[in-house]
């Protein structure tokens, strides 16, 4: 079965950057979207940014000119670049995977911005 495996995660100060990666066990050959999302503490989880297959993206309207969503199809990897991270960024970010009617999730990686 494939699965999503997420690195990239950290504490970092208000004003940083860090970029997450979540990588796919097998290449994709159908047709899909890949989103982030991220849960805070005590709030839902939202949707933060989603490229599909054919190099569309969308985000979250509190992240747009900060973060950018960009895929590898080489290395089944999909990265997320967060810049000038603040506070309210802190969560646990999920990568999560659409491909037909399949929903695949990764593990999830705590991002932490804090003086």
């Amino acid at each position: 079965q494939l699965q999503l495996v997420e690195s990239g995660g950290g504490l970092v100060q208000p004003g940083g950057s860090l970029r997450l990666s979540c990588a796919a066990s097998e290449r994709i050959s159908s047709l899909y979207i890949m989103y982030w999302h991220r849960q805070a503490p005590g709030k839902q989880r939202e949707l933060v940014a989603g490229i599909s297959s054919g190099g569309s993206t969308n985000y979250a309207d509190s992240v747009k000119g900060r973060f950018t969503i960009s895929r590898d199809n080489a290395k089944n990897t999909v990265y997320l670049q967060m810049n000038n991270l603040k506070p309210e960024d802190t969560a646990i970010y999920y990568c999560n995977l659409k491909v037909r009617t399949m929903d695949y999730w990764g593990q999830g990686t705590q991002i932490t911005v804090s003086s």
